[in-house]
Formats: structure tokens, C-alpha cells, sequence
């Protein structure tokens, strides 16, 4: 009966993390608050990258133009995401420090007014994808093909944006609240969605006819509705530790305020480090079409193997910022350097398979040999300083789960902005390495910028900050 013991509390403690418990994330057992948060936010992001995974599988199959398009309208996304992400990001710091604080009333009606401003940041992007797809596209750079058919996946993913906006913050205020097993269930039964829908919309059966690449973005966007409407319902039904009620359903001009200001910070480190990411692709887009898809495939690769990493990372910022509410900063602190050693440990598995395996990962998407080999090349690189990200993500989730989206905002716009592109640019014009030079210029400035935040981490000012 004792051996089975540890066996059977695992499991129990596994049933709870997914379903979701009334814990208090202060009080009981630090290792175990890690594990009720971590997992459900790991399985959450798991299902998000093997989303992309699947996503990028069934258009690949379309052609290197087809890839490209997405890519080229990622770079838009990215903006997209950078402000939903900085939206998400403040509403996890202060839901996470009410609900710290022990004060769930302030925590629903700032769930309410994040809501607010996901809707009101999402109207200039849907105007513009839905009007001006094609010259979006022709200003970084796209093919004749992409101009011609691929524009409306643009069209579609960026007219319908509201349900990206909608989908992080109020899976962001869940996570914030504690009950990460939601946010996990949500998104999970929205990327089914889409998944099921990509292949059957994307190349047709039966009356259904194959739309192509409009396809994916239809698949997609439909899928992310779903989860919206999964969102609200549990908001309005109430969940573990958070419950939206109807006097909450108005604007506070003072929390919104708050909320938004808390943004900001978050806003700008996403803006700088996905501006960046545009400026890269523009710079490969002057290299080739087949540099972008094969960049394109790389990028959807480490978003399915960063997933867990960020999962952990996300746990850490609920834990830090609830722990700080409730006055116990040393216990925040000591939850990073945990989570932090756990995803060194992840991520060093994944150099390995990177450095060992990359061309075998490349064919599993494209059997163009000179995509698989820009890839392969990127993937390998990666190899060489993918644990620091690890340390990385938790320090930056530590300063933003306090409130102190700054911080990572200025480090960000040294790092990227001063350093990354222009580096990335002579490396690959002036030095004419081509893709190589922007594949190692992001090696150098990201591999500083993790050491450089995690010392800055160790300095311990973020413990002070006030939301």
C-alpha cells in the first residue's frame, strides 16, 4: 500500500491540475501550486503549437507561395499578437494580485474593463485586413501568386481579429484567477475545431468545396470563435476563484485606465520583439520566397517546442504575482528559480533533437530541398543556446506577473530594435551571408538578451513594484 502511495497522489494531484481546484496558490505547498498551474498552462499552449504544427502540415501542401502567405501575414499577426499579448499580460497582473489580495470583486470588474479594451484595439486591425489585404502584403514583399489568391487568408485572419483579442485576454484573466484548468479546456476545444475543419475546408469533401488557403484562415477563425463563446459562458457562470456579475458589465473609467497603463509596458515588448520579426522577414522576403517558408516552418516548430517552456513561464507569473499580493516575495521569488530549472532541463532535450535531427524535422513539412535546408540551418542554430530561453521566459513572466511590464520593455528595445536588426542586416547584406546572417544574428542577440534579463532579475527590485 505504500509504494502506491506517491503513485496515487500524483494522479490525484494530475486530476486536480486538470480539473481545476479551489487551492489557495499562497498557502499550500509551493511544488504543488507549480504543478496545479504549470500543467494545465503547458496542455493549454501544447494544443496551440500543435495547431500551428498542423496549420502550416496542411497548407505546406499548397506550395512554397502558400507557406510564404502565411508567413507574410504573420508579420502582421505578430503586431496583432504583440497587443493582445501586452493586454493579456496586464490582465494576469492585476487579476493575479486582487485575487492575492484576497479582493475577487476588483478582480471580475478588471476581467470586464480588459475585455473592453481587447474590443477596442481589435477595430483598427479589422479595418485594415479587411480593406487593404493585398497592399498589406505587397509592402513586405509578396509574390505575384500571394497577390493574386493568398490574400485572403490575410483578409480573413486579420478581419476577424476580434476573436484572437478576445481569446488571451479572458484566458489571461482565468489564468490570473488561478483556474488555468479553463483556460486549458477552452483552448483545446477551439484548436479541435480548427484542426478538424483545416483539412476539410482547406482540400474539400464531397459538396464542400476546397477553398485553398482561405480555407486554413476560415478553419482558424471559426475554431477561435468557438473558444470566445466557451470564455464567456464561464465567466458569466463563475468558475473556481473568478465570477463576472451583472453590475460589473460597465465601463470604470479608473480600471480601465489602470489596466491599460499596466499594458503599455507589455504592449511595447511584444511591439519591439514582433516589429522585429516583421523587419527580419522583410529582409529574408529580399532573399527569396524559399528563405521565408523555410523561416515561416522554423518559427512554427519553436512555437510547438517553446509552448511547454511558456506554460511553465506562465505558471510563474500567476505565482508571483498572487504570492506578492499576499505579501510573500521570497516565496515568489523562490517559485522562478524552480520553474526557471525546469525549463533549462526541457529545453536542452530540445537542442539535442534540434542539432541531431533537424533536416528529418524540415521533411516532415516540405520535400523542397532548398527550404529544408534553410530550415534545417536555422534549427541547428537554434540548438546552440535554446536552454536560455528556458531562463529567459521565466524572468521575463516574473517582472510582468509584478506589474512590471517596463522593465522587459527597454531591455527588449536595446536588444531587438539597437541590436538584432541591424546585425541581422549586415550579417546578411554587407557580409552577403544571406539567410545565414539574419539565422545568426538573432542567435547572438537573443542568447544576450536571456543572460542579460536574468541578471537584472537577480537585482530583486521587481519585488517592490506596486499594482
Amino acid at each position: 500500500m505504500q509504494n502506491n502511495t506517491p503513485r496515487a497522489s500524483l494522479w490525484q494531484a494530475l486530476k486536480d491540475a486538470l480539473n481545476g481546484t479551489e487551492a489557495d496558490y499562497t498557502q499550500i505547498n509551493l511544488n504543488r501550486a507549480i504543478f496545479l498551474l504549470a500543467i494545465p498552462m503547458i496542455l493549454e499552449l501544447v494544443m496551440e503549437s500543435t495547431f500551428a504544427v498542423v496549420d502550416i502540415f496542411f497548407v505546406s501542401q499548397l506550395g512554397a507561395s502558400a507557406i510564404a502567405t502565411v508567413g507574410l501575414t504573420e508579420t502582421f499577426m505578430f503586431l496583432l499578437y504583440s497587443i493582445a499579448g501586452g493586454l493579456a499580460t496586464a490582465a494576469t497582473a492585476i487579476i493575479a494580485r486582487r485575487i492575492g489580495e484576497k479582493k475577487p470583486e476588483e478582480a471580475g470588474l478588471s476581467a470586464v474593463q480588459a475585455v473592453v479594451l481587447a474590443l477596442l484595439a481589435s477595430v483598427p486591425f479589422a479595418v485594415a485586413g479587411i480593406f487593404f489585404p493585398r497592399q498589406m502584403l505587397l509592402l513586405m514583399g509578396a509574390d505575384p501568386w500571394t497577390l493574386q489568391h493568398g490574400y485572403v487568408y490575410a483578409q480573413w485572419m486579420l478581419g476577424g481579429n476580434a476573436v484572437i483579442m478576445l481569446l488571451f485576454v479572458m484566458n489571461a484573466v482565468f489564468r490570473g484567477a488561478g483556474d488555468a484548468a479553463i483556460a486549458m479546456r477552452i483552448l483545446w476545444i477551439a484548436n479541435a475545431v480548427n484542426i478538424m475543419l483545416d483539412p476539410l475546408l482547406i482540400f474539400g469533401w464531397g459538396p464542400i468545396p476546397a477553398l485553398g488557403i482561405e480555407g486554413a484562415a476560415i478553419a482558424t477563425t471559426t475554431g477561435r470563435a468557438a473558444g470566445v463563446a466557451l470564455q464567456v459562458y464561464y465567466l458569466l457562470k463563475g468558475s473556481k476563484h473568478i465570477c463576472i456579475v451583472r453590475h460589473q458589465f460597465t465601463v470604470h473609467t479608473a480600471t480601465l485606465l489602470h489596466i491599460l497603463k499596466t499594458s503599455l509596458g507589455g504592449i511595447g515588448q511584444s511591439v519591439i520583439a514582433t516589429t522585429s520579426w516583421v523587419l527580419l522577414m522583410r529582409i529574408l522576403a529580399d532573399i527569396s520566397s524559399q528563405a521565408v517558408a523555410g523561416a515561416t516552418i522554423t518559427i512554427r516548430m519553436m512555437m510547438f517546442t517553446l509552448m511547454p517552456a511558456w506554460g511553465f513561464s506562465n505558471a510563474a507569473a500567476t505565482l508571483v504575482g498572487q504570492n506578492l499580493g499576499a505579501a510573500k516575495p521570497e516565496r515568489a521569488e523562490r517559485t522562478v528559480w524552480i520553474i526557471g530549472l525546469y525549463n533549462m532541463i526541457f529545453l536542452i532535450a530540445i537542442s539535442l533533437l534540434y542539432f541531431f535531427c533537424n533536416r528529418e524535422l524540415m521533411l516532415l513539412f516540405t520535400r523542397d530541398s532548398e527550404v529544408v535546408d534553410i530550415g534545417a540551418e536555422w534549427l541547428k542554430i537554434l540548438s546552440y543556446s535554446y536552454f536560455v530561453y528556458g531562463w529567459w521566459m521565466v524572468a521575463v513572466q516574473a517582472f510582468n506577473g509584478a506589474g512590471d511590464t517596463h522593465t522587459p520593455t527597454r531591455i527588449n528595445l536595446v536588444f531587438f530594435w539597437l541590436i538584432q536588426i541591424p546585425l541581422s542586416w549586415y550579417l546578411a547584406n554587407y557580409l552577403q551571408w544571406q539567410h545565414s546572417g539574419v539565422f545568426w544574428g538573432v542567435f547572438i542577440s537573443e542568447t544576450s538578451v536571456g543572460l542579460f534579463t536574468l541578471w537584472l532579475f537577480t537585482r530583486g527590485k521587481w519585488k517592490t513594484f506596486k499594482v
